[in-house]
Order: C-alpha cells, then sequence, then structure tokens
C-alpha cells in the first residue's frame, strides 16, 4: 500500500511540474516578446478590426491576477484592470495605463503567481479551486488547480500566437 501511495505523489509531482514549467514556458515567451516590440508597436491592432497590442497585454495581466483568488492564494493585486480588460472590449473609450504601466504590473503579476506556484505542494494541485462548491467538486473532481492552470496557459498562449503578429508587422 505504502508503494502505491508513493507512487502517486511521484505522479502528482510529475503533472504539477509539467504544467508548472509550461506555464513558465508560456510567461517567459511573452517576456521575450514584449522585449522585442516596442511599446509604440503594442498600440497598433494585431490586424485591422482586431484587438491592439496593449489590450491583449491589460487582458493577459488582468486574467492571470484572477488566478490568485480562484487558486486561494491571495487577492488579485490589480483588481482596476477586470473592467478595463476583461469586462470590456478593446476601444470602448475607456482610458488604458501606459504600456510601461501593464509591463510592470504583467511582471508584477508573473513573479507573484512563480512564487505561489512552487509554495504549493503537488498535491494541492488536484484539490479543488475557489469557483467550484464541495458538493459539484465531490462530482466532478477534474475541477481542480492544475486544470486553472492547463487553461490559463492554453489562455496565453492563444493571445501569445496573436501578439506576434505585431512583432512580423513591425519587422522585428
Amino acid at each position: 500500500m505504502e508503494d502505491s501511495t508513493h507512487q502517486t505523489l511521484n505522479q502528482t509531482s510529475l503533472f504539477a511540474s509539467t504544467f508548472t514549467k509550461a506555464w513558465s514556458l508560456q510567461v517567459k515567451r511573452v517576456n521575450e516578446l514584449l522585449e522585442s516590440i516596442s511599446n509604440e508597436d503594442l498600440l497598433n491592432e494585431i490586424a485591422p478590426g482586431r484587438n491592439t497590442g496593449i489590450y491583449l497585454l491589460g487582458h493577459l495581466t488582468a486574467v492571470n491576477d484572477g488566478i490568485l483568488p480562484l487558486l486561494g492564494l491571495g487577492r488579485k493585486r490589480y483588481p482596476e484592470l477586470e473592467k478595463i480588460f476583461i469586462s470590456t472590449p478593446d476601444k470602448s473609450g475607456l482610458e488604458y495605463p501606459s504600456v510601461d504601466e501593464l509591463k510592470d504590473y504583467w511582471n508584477d503579476v508573473s513573479e507573484t503567481l512563480a512564487g505561489q506556484f512552487q509554495a504549493l505542494a503537488p498535491e494541492e494541485w488536484l484539490t479543488r479551486h475557489e469557483a467550484v462548491s464541495a458538493e459539484d467538486f465531490s462530482r466532478e473532481p477534474h475541477r481542480n488547480k492544475l486544470n486553472v492552470l492547463i487553461s490559463r496557459t492554453t489562455h496565453m498562449s492563444y493571445h501569445l500566437g496573436q501578439l506576434i503578429f505585431l512583432r512580423e508587422k513591425s519587422g522585428n
């Protein structure tokens, strides 16, 4: 029995490590992209009639900031970003923070999450997140913290793909 428990813990560690590394890789890719394009390029639409780079940066920052309370790791660091970059579409007329401010917020949220993720024990990744009740979680155990990490990593990857168009348009 002890051997089976040890094997399950090792598998859980492997899953947690695999997905936190995938998360870190996407954050690194976003950071590299942000270093490769100018602040002025981020003000442009990724394609005609589509979102601007600054909006996507704000959106990614706001969504990732929301991971903290969703995983029970603390409060949002920049709750004001939700209305601007999640609840409201781009070009709504709301005032955005500057590109430099958003980059600072992005870095702060990313570093905070990295520290919090490292502090989570592997088995904690398989516990319920805050948006699911204990009753629902007992029926649907896949609604766990690791699932949130996977879906947010995919979300980040999707928008990174959009932001790459800005680099290509600028010729960098």
